[in-house]
């Protein structure tokens, strides 16, 4: 399985200078040009009839070599044991993807297909921002490359969102401190506890011991919901009931300290960005922690739900406000047309982000790559 995390790898010592190696002399070469007098015996010429090796025509290649000339990318191939991800995020992305594709449907590259192309980024949430971005990027290669095809068209957007979605890829890495702290907050129906469940199964199984602090003490039945997956996954759990939140997370990073492990999760309650106390009540916690550990959080995420799209960016920017964001988890892509809201995150307010989710499974959160993304959604 996929590694969801990277531990922070030990110092090694550097590798001793290889001897400098000595370049061999270039061998000479017989003349190109026949002796002056060719042998009696030479070999006749080769019938007219023999066909030739096969040659480009005059003026242009042949498949990929043709794509290659006209700076049209090809995708190298996803690897083995990304497969069934990648069978499942194109599932998952499809409702999004098809409005889109078929944009490239025509049989050719004009006014219209570009015309029809904003609509659909705009549809799948794309942001005004980034749909200008991604035209402007699509024209002018289309127009250097000389592309007349609307697939050659597809495959350069495919490109084109796989550079502007980049800087979003980012591994999560643990190791650094003992233990790492990571905050976890978001919206209600967001996704958040579950998230969590997930993320400590996958930690766990990498063999990474990890504390959960059940420190949404607001929403009913949160402790009891965190503590079921505490028992799945074999974790341990910090909690009270209706205790103070902020006093749940330092006893929970106190007591990951005393006992050596590698990861405590803090689940926060739920909020609107718009519910300012509640928002204040975030930045409390975030103290606190800081009390127990004057290191941590070392990792603040936010969950967000693909389906709430630009408002999803809203969230981002309230939060980030707020926590000063280090990384999200994006939730739910596959029930909804709007997956393109990454892109507007990635151009608006590029946090990175460590996994995103296509279904209720353990193996639908994984994380993210921005040319799996892009390759899924225009497949």
């Amino acid at each position: 399985m996929f590694s969801f995390f990277r531990k922070k790898p030990a110092a090694t010592p550097a590798p001793a200078p290889e001897p400098a190696q000595v370049q061999a002399p270039t061998p000479t070469l017989p003349p190109a040009t026949p002796p002056a007098t060719p042998a009696p015996t030479a070999a006749p010429a080769a019938p007219a009839s023999t066909p030739a090796p096969a040659q480009p025509a005059a003026g242009g290649l042949i498949g990929s070599a043709l794509v290659q000339a006209m700076d049209i990318p090809v995708a190298p191939p996803v690897a083995p044991e990304r497969q069934g991800w990648m069978t499942r995020l194109t599932a998952g992305l499809r409702k999004t993807g098809s409005n889109i594709s078929q944009v490239f449907t025509g049989a050719q590259i004009d006014d219209a297909l570009y015309e029809e192309l904003e609509t659909a980024l705009l549809m799948a949430d794309t942001g005004v921002k980034a749909t200008e971005h991604l035209l402007e990027e699509v024209k002018r290669r289309v127009k250097a490359s000389g592309a007349t095809r609307p697939v050659q068209a597809k495959n350069i957007l495919v490109d084109s969102l796989t550079q502007l979605l980049k800087p979003l890829e980012k591994p999560l890495v643990i190791g650094q401190f003992q233990p790492t702290v990571i905050m976890v907050a978001g919206v209600n129906g967001a996704g958040k506890t579950t998230s969590i469940g997930k993320l400590t199964k996958h930690l766990a199984g990498e063999g990474a011991s990890v504390l959960l602090a059940a420190a949404d003490t607001f929403r009913a039945a949160a402790r009891e919901q965190l503590a079921i997956w505490a028992d799945r996954n074999m974790v341990e759990i910090v909690s009270q009931a209706g205790g103070d939140p902020a006093a749940v997370s330092f006893d929970a990073v106190t007591a990951g300290r005393a006992r050596g492990k590698d990861v405590v999760l803090v689940d926060t309650a739920g909020r609107l960005p718009t519910q300012l106390h509640l928002m204040e009540e975030l930045r409390k916690i975030k103290r606190v922690v800081q009390k127990a550990d004057a290191t941590a959080p070392h990792e603040v995420l936010l969950v967000i739900d693909g389906n709430t799209g630009q408002n999803a960016l809203a969230q981002v920017r309230a939060f980030d406000a707020a926590l000063q964001l280090t990384g999200l988890i994006v939730t739910k892509l596959d029930g909804t047309a709007k997956g393109g809201v990454l892109a507007a995150i990635a151009q608006e307010k590029p946090v990175p982000v460590y996994f995103i989710g296509v279904g209720e499974q353990l193996e639908d959160l994984e994380t993210f790559d921005a040319r799996e993304f892009a390759l899924a959604l225009l497949s």
